[in-house]
């Protein structure tokens, strides 16, 4: 995922927030759809973060073409992680989906924004766990024998996310709106 606090478009015209985090792993999921049909229990860990307390989907304008805001942007980006991890669950119940907080990881997160933010992300960086750290959750739903699906994990264990991130007709409606990119 990325964290971008200037308003950029992909070179389809899409902002880039809203494209990396939320569109391409929904696309990529959608075009393995019938490998994963085809596979002995399939899974599909989604990662999202704990940014999505403070998100909410956009409808009207899920790219942030009026007002963007970075943080808001992102948190709305990871919000629609865990809002697509929901509805495939609901939508292929032979596919295990879930999503994960990974913790904050020194990954060089929002480096690529230069100034104050990228440098107060360096700070950030010498208190974050290592990536090794922060893949352990996805590890474990990637291989874990539980029949979980649909739900969200942090520190390998299934917690409560964001009220709005367990709204089954956001979830509905962001699909829609996610597939409408695709054609």
């Amino acid at each position: 995922g990325a964290f971008n606090a200037r308003r950029a478009e992909t070179r389809e015209g899409i902002e880039q927030t809203w494209a990396l985090n939320h569109l391409s792993p929904f696309l990529l999921t959608r075009d393995l759809l019938p490998l994963l049909r085809a596979s002995a229990a399939p899974r599909v860990v989604t990662v999202a973060s704990a940014a999505h307390t403070t998100g909410r989907i956009r409808f009207d304008d899920p790219e942030f073409r009026r007002g963007y805001g970075g943080w808001a942007a992102y948190a709305q980006s990871k919000l629609a992680n865990i809002l697509f991890a929901r509805e495939l669950a609901r939508r292929e119940p032979g596919i295990r989906s879930n999503s994960l907080h990974p913790g904050m990881v020194a990954t060089g997160f929002a480096h690529n924004n230069g100034g104050w933010v990228s440098r107060a992300y360096r700070v950030v960086d010498r208190f974050a766990i290592t990536a090794e750290q922060g893949a352990q959750t996805s590890i474990h739903l990637a291989s874990s024998d539980a029949p979980v699906s649909g739900a969200y994990f942090s520190e390998s264990r299934a917690v409560t996310p964001a009220p709005q991130a367990r709204d089954d007709g956001a979830a509905f409606r962001l699909w829609i709106l996610s597939e409408g990119y695709l054609d």
